[in-house]
């Protein structure tokens, strides 16, 4: 069987498992199973807390998993990407009081406190800085008030945290962070197993993304509504028993699907329809 590392708790696991479970597979429906078994498609899922799924990976005991690119570039494992997923997006940056630091080539001398201590003493020695790290489990912004660190580095979103904290973002980010699929690192690229998990997760995200849209129109004005719906491959175009009719068939983008439909009304189509996809494989 397939192993297949999944987070148990935090921002990673529900939509993990929601897209798992749009892919075809069995999901656990007691949040305390461990170990899950999908017979009939030949996996196995092990359910980890975020921080180790990387460490079982990269040690070979899981063939792949799902994390976040921050806790696998932090766990220093021998693992590595394989494909983004599209959410748990997130972005790692620095931190300090006004007037402290202007970015890291300005932190020598000085102590960083982050929960993610692996990332940051890369990013250090990456940059030449010469700085200690203060490893925290959590709420690193109150380092700085009770003077364990001068500067925090942390995962942003809106930055009223920090800001509250009385904090202002400093220097470029230092790591754009989502959910990704890992693998050992050295792993042969052609497991039929791991390629057909990566299919089928790969056309969840197409699914998420398109619309199917079905519109009638007119013969004479074929060329101009296909420019607006030219699929993925081209669209496809069956006459009607109306003379002078065609039905077309494409895939069309679920974020411009309004507008592209106000365009064909105004083209002449009528009967336009979009119907969400399910499941697809390019």
């Amino acid at each position: 069987m397939l192993r297949i590392a999944v987070p148990n708790k935090g921002s990673l696991s529900e939509p993990a498992s929601a897209m798992l479970h749009e892919a075809g597979y069995r999901q656990r429906k007691d949040r305390r199973e461990l170990v899950l078994v999908d017979s009939a498609n030949d996996v196995e899922f092990f359910f980890l807390r975020p921080r180790d799924i990387a460490v079982y990976v990269g040690s070979g005991k899981l063939d792949i998993g799902i994390t976040g690119r921050d806790l696998l570039l932090d766990s220093g494992s021998q693992a590595e990407e394989i494909m983004q997923l599209g959410f748990a997006g997130s972005t790692f940056r620095y931190a300090t009081r006004p007037g402290t630091a202007k970015d890291v080539s300005e932190f020598g001398g000085m102590t960083v406190a982050t929960s993610f201590a692996g990332l940051v003493t890369k990013h250090l020695a990456d940059n030449g800085v010469d700085a200690a790290v203060v490893h925290l489990d959590g709420a690193v912004e109150t380092a700085i008030q009770l003077g364990v660190a001068e500067i925090i580095a942390d995962v942003v979103e809106t930055g009223t945290t920090l800001r509250n904290a009385g904090l202002e973002i400093i220097g470029e980010p230092i790591l754009e962070s989502e959910a990704v699929v890992i693998r050992r690192a050295g792993a042969p690229g052609d497991d039929p197993k791991v390629q057909q998990f990566l299919r089928r997760m790969q056309g969840v995200l197409v699914a998420r993304r398109y619309v199917m849209m079905d519109y009638d129109i007119r013969v004479e004005h074929v060329e101009r509504a296909v420019a607006l719906t030219p699929g993925l491959e081209s669209p496809t175009v069956s006459p009607l028993h109306h003379e002078g009719w065609v039905a077309v068939r494409s895939m069309v983008p679920s974020s411009d699907a309004q507008r592209i439909m106000d365009e064909l009304y105004a083209l002449g189509a009528r009967a336009i329809l979009t119907t969400n996809i399910h499941a697809c494989r390019l």
